[in-house]
């Protein structure tokens, strides 16, 4: 049975939505006819409260708790991660691509001597390793890239690309994990910048109203704000309204913009092109205006 490693991002308490979709991709990486385990590696300080939450989700539960991993730090987290990969020789190890995955996983891969598949928005077991698709060229071209070998392999999956599905048998067994001593961060913290007040993360909304170059002109938002209020949603953007400044990169919805699972997607004056519906997982009710 593989053992499929998933490193768990949090903040303030609070899991990162990205651990459960990883945890789902982790179970379709199973040999034919065999399950497999998926481990959880959570790094941090006192983190013992957020570790009994993920039972639900993983069935082992690597914890390393010390005031020295206060702050995420890819040096640390590599060297913590490279001992357990050698002690536990897992067939990938998926790390979520953010900022944090994105500083650890190259030092990460460099550590063990392991292949790195980078910002994929899918992934699958082969007979000779593992695949995946990951865009290129600002999400104009979809390329598939790959490993062989069997065993050992690593890749960091974009937030969103993967919808979350409980394994209610996991359970979760818990294993403490030792910090060495001389741990010691390399990087000196100066501080977290948080978003500006109203900044809205469209990945998480439920209700999104979006629109692309057919609405003509800019001051034809302010028509879809007042829809996107009278709805309880948030607006979203195809590329092309990025591009001509009308909103910000933060509001495009795509596979160069942000991976967002509304429970409904009303489109407005959108094509509908691949690179823009890449980006809309689930299985929203959706709706367009042409």
């Amino acid at each position: 049975m593989r053992l499929i490693l998933v490193l768990v991002e949090h903040s303030g308490g609070v899991v990162d939505d990205s651990a459960f979709e990883l945890a789902s991709a982790a179970r379709k990486l199973g040999e034919p006819g065999e399950g497999v385990r998926v481990g959880a590696v959570l790094l941090g300080n006192d983190v013992s409260g957020i570790a009994e939450g993920l039972g639900r989700w993983f069935d082992d539960i690597y914890v390393f708790d010390s005031p020295r991993l206060q702050v995420p730090d890819g040096v640390a987290g590599a060297e913590l991660l490279a001992g357990l990969i050698e002690q536990e020789q897992p067939f990938v190890t998926l790390i979520p691509h953010t900022n944090t995955g994105m500083d650890l996983a190259p030092a990460l891969a460099i550590r063990a001597g392991a292949p790195l598949l980078a910002d994929c928005i899918t992934l699958e077991a082969t007979e000779d390793g593992i695949s995946a698709v990951r865009t290129r060229y600002g999400g104009k071209v979809h390329a598939r890239i790959s490993a062989a070998g069997t065993g050992g392999f690593m890749a960091t999956l974009r937030p969103g690309s993967f919808a979350a599905t409980e394994a209610p048998g996991a359970g979760g067994e818990l294993h403490t994990m030792a910090v060495p001593e001389g741990l010691a961060p390399q990087r000196r913290f100066v501080e977290t910048i948080a978003p500006e007040p109203g900044a809205v993360d469209i990945s998480q909304a439920e209700v999104l109203v979006a629109v692309g170059r057919g609405i003509d002109e800019e001051e034809h938002l302010e028509i879809i704000r007042s829809l996107a209020r009278a709805m309880g949603a948030e607006i979203a953007c195809t590329r092309p309204v990025v591009d001509k400044g009308w909103l910000a990169k933060s509001y495009q919805v795509g596979t160069s913009g942000v991976a967002v699972k509304p429970k409904v997607y009303l489109a407005i004056g959108i094509s509908g092109s691949y690179q823009h519906t890449g980006g809309i997982k689930g299985a929203p009710f959706i709706a367009a205006i042409n």
